[in-house]
């Protein structure tokens, strides 16, 4: 049996680096850049108003409070900028006149005389500050500044910033190809087919692809199959004709008379890297590089077991393979004590909370054995102890990761 920090740096030594694609800006939402992007531009791209107001030059005119303007015009947004010397009615964001530098607060003026379309004469209403009010060209973002780095995550912010800039297409790191065979003969795939005695629903394998695909991956083949090596060999093959980076399978990897996984394996080839790892659960996780180049996982069939496998495996590599560093935890305290099979390197559903003094912490939740399904909704985190480790006390910090790398922890309240 493989202990697991062996086992993980086998998978990380496995993965390699996926190359880069440029996409039009459109298609780049969620993907994770391949170099980084370097502005093209200034922001703000010209000095404005800040908010809506008179500017005026602050060197030609007495701003302390009752001091009487001429406006000698309105600069809206989306205008040249005007020119002449004097007091201007101007908006937000729009540019600010020739020879300009300081922006009055519409709420700091009171409006004198009025013309047939606009403003005349004000007067301010409280001293002025030279130079307030007022976003300098540049002030935000320098063109040939590095702005969003590589291997950062395209998501709404950053997809703002890229828009702002006029960037058009982005290199990200190609998503990694993924095919997902779930393999038992007890298992329904459809929904509507009614359970015969024995059989139970084909679950893994949508958690599985939603989990892949939150972690950056595209699922590009899925399927099931029954305990059959035969079977398992065509499905295989028709997997690989998708051009997978990684092929991940559920079941059939333990010890069993029916756990042909092993086997059909070393029938076509595969290098099996690890079999069996010092985890809970998990234990019988396998891994291989197939003869036709991708890697291979072979995950258990319970639930919970297939799950940490994706979790903390499968997600290994693809980190690797979309360039990322190897992820860190969290360090947080457990709010009660935790008794862990000392022997394992222990994956537990927990939940990390706040409470009312802003004071992180974890609870490991209760009935975590592998088939149960419904503490994993409770959960919004993972809670880990190494081998070695028989029990974590109240108090003590523990390590917590999300439920998928590309995923923050949802964070939830302490309860009293």
């Amino acid at each position: 049996m493989h202990a697991y920090s062996e086992a993980l740096a086998a998978v990380r030594a496995h993965a390699e680096l996926l190359p880069a694609e440029e996409l039009p800006l459109a298609q780049a939402q969620g993907r994770l850049l391949a170099q980084a992007f370097i502005s093209p531009a200034c922001l703000p791209p010209f000095d404005n108003a800040a908010l809506d107001g008179y500017a005026l030059a602050f060197a030609d005119s007495p701003l302390h409070a009752g001091a009487e303007l001429e406006v000698i015009g309105c600069q809206p947004a989306g205008a040249p900028p005007a020119h002449g010397r004097g007091a201007w009615e101007i908006m937000t964001g729009a540019c600010l006149p020739g020879g300009v530098d300081t922006v009055v607060p519409l709420e700091q003026v009171t409006v004198l005389a009025r013309g047939s379309a606009r403003v005349t004469r004000v007067r301010v209403d409280a001293a002025v500050e030279a130079g307030r009010h007022v976003r300098r060209r540049g002030e935000d973002v320098c063109i040939g500044q590095p702005v969003l780095e590589v291997g950062q995550r395209l998501g709404a912010a950053q997809m703002m910033l890229l828009h702002a800039l006029g960037a058009t297409r982005v290199a990200v790191r190609r998503r990694p190809r993924v095919a997902v065979l779930a393999t038992g003969g007890e298992l329904v795939g459809d929904p509507l087919q009614p359970l015969l005695p024995g059989q139970i629903r084909d679950a893994n394998r949508p958690y599985l692809c939603m989990q892949l695909e939150a972690a950056g991956a595209q699922v590009v083949w899925q399927g099931a199959v029954a305990d059959d090596p035969a079977c398992f060999n065509s499905c295989l093959d028709d997997a690989l004709a998708q051009a997978p980076d990684l092929v991940l399978s559920t079941g059939a990897v333990s010890a069993g008379a029916f756990d042909f996984v092993p086997r059909a394996l070393h029938a076509r080839h595969a290098a099996i890297c690890l079999h069996h790892v010092a985890l809970r659960p998990g234990k019988p996780l396998l891994f291989a590089r197939l003869r036709e180049g991708p890697l291979y996982f072979g995950l258990p069939g319970n639930p919970v077991a297939a799950a940490v496998g994706q979790r903390f495996f499968v997600e290994a590599a693809l980190r690797a393979m979309l360039g990322l560093a190897p992820e860190m935890p969290w360090r947080v305290p457990l709010r009660e004590t935790w008794r862990t099979p000392a022997a394992l390197h222990t994956c537990a559903r927990a939940q990390v909370a706040c409470d009312a003094r802003g004071q992180l912490s974890a609870m490991v939740l209760p009935l975590q054995e592998s088939f149960r399904l419904l503490p994993l909704c409770a959960a919004n985190a993972w809670a880990v102890a190494p081998a070695g480790v028989a029990s974590v006390e109240a108090g003590t910090h523990v390590e917590v990761w999300s439920l998928g790398h590309l995923q923050a922890i949802a964070m939830m309240q302490a309860s009293a």
